[in-house]
């Protein structure tokens, strides 16, 4: 899998990780701080993250445009790592219940534009690696093993931000408990008719608690809860730091790539290798591109669901405790060796494996399975967790599952019938389609949002874990198909003179995406339940129809 790349590419892979696990952290946990510190709407929750996602990818077209004319990727992506923990920085920096709302906004804001200035060229840089001839059959494969990067550093992002949580809550004497946020902004605005219920609650935090109390309880509570979330945020700078160190202190393994076309025609040494396009290549090229844009715009309003309307459906109506044998799903300290012993396990039996391969399989195989044994014995027979750790699923998936799409694609390229890339974007599509008529099923029968008040569903009308984890894994298969492809198709189909600003205009059709991401949090108190997730559906399958129908053209571009 990793044979015959340049090294630069594993400089960019751990670059990358580590920055992703910072983001993903605070991600994971965005839209419950949002509603727990501030009281907001599941509606507004969404709209405040979509638009916080439609700044981190728009501005790489602004990264990419100082790139390709003025700074160059390398000094642009510093500077992006750089920006990026001033605003992680601000983030973490606690305030009361009700307050510091406009340092949140302004931290989001310069979060934002150090996203754009790292993410897009870092990108380009991979792709440059990539156009020496003797790389370039494998420019797919290595943009799928560059996104695995991203998704480890997101597998572990979930996991922190409870560990942090409930360490914070743990040291006020609390505990994670889902229903208290609502609640208790609903009663502290006085609109809870009925403290009964709260009250109960409230004492399973603290016994001594009364009704003269229960003001003062909501706000220890929230303020507590809040501070975990803030604790969270800091994980993005630690993270920072570690992408930092790797990105300067490795330049030598990409430093001979690190060029733009403006750049290498004022170089008597390099001019030789500039490539002009006629008008018409590039304007066919730009129109490709377009269009595959306009495509996964839907993709990504689907997939970044995960932070919005997955989340709450994870907090309201999925079953908030599971039993040991599930918890091992929610525990990566359980499923880690699992799966290491799975691998294991594998190079043990495999015949092509060499003595050494088998020797390590053994050892590991035995390692990591008496690891999990252990883990497993620790668990007690009711586990709960917090909504946040369904996101762990789709990053790890996307680590064991990579492996095996890359040989798949490997095989089919061997047979002479691997599918271009608009193809894999369309069968994406259709994967995408089919992972939310999942939930759809799911959600037959159950209270729409709005009846509920934008409570959570009583106990026996919450759902077993594996409707969601199931749709996790539909997303994840349709983004390996499309996502990393993506990014790769850009890369070769992009007219030199505007790699970074084409890299751009891939996340500028993610940032549409994801304003779109709103419109359906939007939807969350206003339709059925199902019909949330049927509108995704109908969105998907539309754009599928869409890119198979334009697929000769695009095809076309890509040969040019």
């Amino acid at each position: 899998m990793f044979k015959g790349h340049p090294k630069g590419l594993f400089v960019a892979f751990f670059a990358n990780m580590g920055e992703r696990f910072g983001f993903y952290t605070m991600i994971s946990i965005f839209v419950l701080f949002m509603q727990a510190k501030y009281g907001l709407s599941p509606g507004t929750a969404g709209f405040m993250y979509s638009t916080f996602m439609v700044g981190v990818y728009i501005f790489p077209l602004l990264g990419g445009f100082l790139a390709d004319r003025y700074i160059g990727y390398g000094r642009t992506i510093s500077l992006g790592i750089v920006v990026m923990f001033i605003g992680y920085v601000m983030l973490t920096l606690p305030t009361a219940m009700n307050t510091g709302f406009a340092l949140i906004i302004a931290a989001l804001a310069v979060i934002s534009l150090g996203t754009g200035l790292f993410k897009g060229n870092l990108q380009a840089l991979v792709g440059n690696l990539y156009d020496d001839p003797k790389y370039d059959a494998l420019r797919d494969r290595a943009f799928n093993i560059f996104y695995m990067g991203i998704n480890i550093g997101a597998m572990f992002a979930p996991t922190a931000s409870e560990k942090v949580s409930n360490w914070i809550l743990k040291a006020s004497n609390y505990f994670y408990d889902a229903r208290i946020p609502a609640l208790a902004n609903e009663f502290l605005k006085g609109k809870l008719a009925d403290a009964a219920e709260y009250l109960s609650i409230a004492r399973l935090q603290d016994p001594g608690v009364t009704l003269e109390g229960l003001k003062q309880f909501s706000e220890s509570y929230i303020n507590s809860l809040s501070k975990s979330y803030h604790f969270g945020f800091g994980v993005a700078c630690l993270s920072l730091i570690l992408s930092m160190i790797i990105f300067w202190g490795f330049r030598k393994y990409y430093r001979m790539v690190d060029f733009t076309e403006r750049q290498k025609a004022k170089s008597e040494e390099l001019k030789s290798q500039v490539i002009e396009l006629t008008r018409e290549q590039t304007r066919e090229r730009f129109i490709a591109l377009g269009l595959v844009f306009g495509v996964v715009i839907f993709f990504w309003m689907a997939f970044h669901q995960s932070a919005v309307t997955l989340t709450y459906f994870a907090r309201d109506y999925t079953v908030p405790s599971v039993g040991k044998a599930t918890n091992l799903w929610f525990d990566m300290m359980g499923l880690l060796p699992v799966f290491l012993a799975l691998v294991g396990l594998v190079f043990l039996l495999k015949k092509s494996s060499g003595r050494v391969a088998r020797i390590l399989g053994a050892f590991s195989f035995i390692g990591f399975g008496i690891l999990a044994y252990f883990r497993y014995g620790g668990y007690d027979a009711t586990n709960p967790f917090q909504p946040q750790m369904f996101q762990h699923f789709n990053p790890f998936f996307i680590v064991v599952l990579t492996p095996l799409i890359i040989v798949l694609f490997g095989w089919l390229n061997r047979k002479g019938k691997e599918p271009s890339a608009p193809r894999k974007i369309g069968i994406g599509m259709l994967i995408t389609a089919a992972a939310y008529t999942i939930l759809v099923v799911a959600s037959i029968g159950l209270e729409s949002p709005r009846s509920l008040g934008g409570l959570v569903a009583p106990a026996d009308s919450q759902v077993s874990v594996y409707w969601l984890i199931s749709t996790y894994l539909g997303l994840t298969i349709a983004e390996l198909f499309l996502s990393p492809i993506g990014i790769s198709f850009v890369s070769r189909v992009a007219p030199p003179k505007y790699k970074g600003l084409m890299q751009g205009g891939w996340f500028a059709a993610t940032a549409v995406g994801n304003s779109l991401v709103g419109v359906i949090a939007w939807f969350w108190m206003r339709v059925p339940l199902w019909a949330v997730w049927a509108i995704l559906v109908g969105a998907c399958l539309m754009s599928a129809a869409f890119i198979f129908s334009i697929m000769k053209r695009l095809e076309r571009a890509a040969q040019t």
